[in-house]
C-alpha cells in the first residue's frame, strides 16, 4: 500500500513540476508604451496602442458619440479596444433566446 502512495505523490509531483516549468510568463508591457517619447507623455498625449483608436466624446445635445477621429474643440476619451476585446464574453444560449 505505501508503494501505491510513492507512486501517487511522484506522478502529482512530476505533474506539479512539469506545469511549473512550461508556465506562460507575465505580459510585458506593450513596447509601444515603451518607445513613447518623455515629451508627448508630459504633454498628456494618450499612448499609442496596438489595435485601432476610437475617440468617446459628447456632441452638442449631449449624445455619446464615439469615432476614430478625434473631435475637434472638444474633450474626448479614448477607448481601449485591446481591453475590450480581452473581456470575457458568455455566448447566449440559443435557447434561452428562442424562448424570448
Amino acid at each position: 500500500m505505501r508503494l501505491a502512495w510513492a507512486i501517487v505523490a511522484g506522478a502529482l509531483g512530476a505533474g506539479a513540476l512539469a506545469w511549473w516549468l512550461t508556465r506562460e510568463a507575465a505580459p510585458a508591457a506593450s513596447p509601444a508604451s515603451a518607445a513613447m517619447p518623455a515629451a508627448s507623455a508630459a504633454a498628456g498625449a494618450p499612448p499609442a496602442s496596438d489595435g485601432p483608436a476610437l475617440y468617446r466624446w459628447r456632441d452638442d445635445a449631449g449624445v455619446v458619440q464615439v469615432t476614430d477621429i478625434p473631435p475637434r474643440g472638444r474633450d474626448y476619451t479614448l477607448v481601449d479596444v485591446a481591453a475590450l476585446e480581452r473581456r470575457n464574453t458568455i455566448q447566449a444560449s440559443p435557447t434561452v433566446e428562442a424562448a424570448r
